[in-house]
């Protein structure tokens, strides 16, 4: 079993105040189904050589990577194209194991559009990201912006009882709004178009309604893409 030999936890202030504050570039982690939530938490095991350069870049840098989806319709392309939007995230703990691994957590700082894959000679990609449409990724969402907890718990207990699956309930029943959408959000089952589509809802609300909407639909058994 491998244990880790340097482990180190990262504070992760408040610098970012204002999408100017984030750079133009940022190195891109593309993996499907894992998606990335302002303020939320991405765990990653990390072995691959050239995402391991990666993260030895950023973290003697910005700790800033740019977690994004390869496009649904990629198929063999290589590399794939990618989805038009992602979250930027800061490396707010990191281990490294015994036989080579990275042991990191992301905390989503703000999504980004893709504007353009930057030319350098680098074994991992880099973009050039714009974070001025998301500038509200910046700022705690006030309780009011969400969705009716009722609702989303009414929903997410028809979902498991369908699937004969249990849930911490008092854990839930606690969980702030935002911490509980965003993980039902990036850890539910959903298709990776789905979790796309939950990434790129306008505010916290939206994706409140549809994560609502997508748990009715696997509770009825209809499930399928969000029109």
């Amino acid at each position: 079993m491998s244990v880790p030999i340097v482990e180190v936890n990262i504070l992760s202030p408040s610098v970012y105040r204002k999408p100017d504050d984030l750079p133009d570039q940022i190195p891109l982690f593309p993996l499907s189904g894992a998606i990335l939530f302002p303020r939320g938490t991405l765990p990653l095991n990390v072995f691959e050589p050239r995402y391991l350069n990666m993260i030895d870049d950023a973290m003697s840098g910005s700790r800033l990577i740019g977690m994004i989806q390869p496009r649904a319709d990629a198929h063999d392309d290589d590399p794939p194209p990618l989805s038009d939007v992602g979250c930027v995230g800061r490396i707010t703990s990191y281990s490294e194991t015994e036989d080579g691994r990275y042991l990191i957590i992301l905390t989503g700082v703000s999504r980004f559009k893709l504007l353009e894959e930057a030319d350098v000679q680098l074994p991992y990609r880099m973009a050039e990201a714009d974070f001025h449409a998301f500038g509200d990724d910046l700022k705690a969402s006030p309780a009011h912006e969400t969705c009716d907890r009722a609702s989303l718990l009414d929903a997410l207990r028809a979902y498991l009882d369908k699937r004969d699956l249990n849930a911490d309930w008092s854990a839930v029943s606690d969980a702030p709004m935002e911490t509980l959408i965003n993980a039902l959000a990036a850890g539910c089952p959903f298709s990776n178009a789905e979790k796309q589509a939950l990434l790129e809802a306008e505010a916290l609300r939206d994706r409140c309604d549809a994560l609502v909407a997508l748990l009715n639909m696997g509770a009825t058994g209809d499930e399928g893409w969000i029109q």
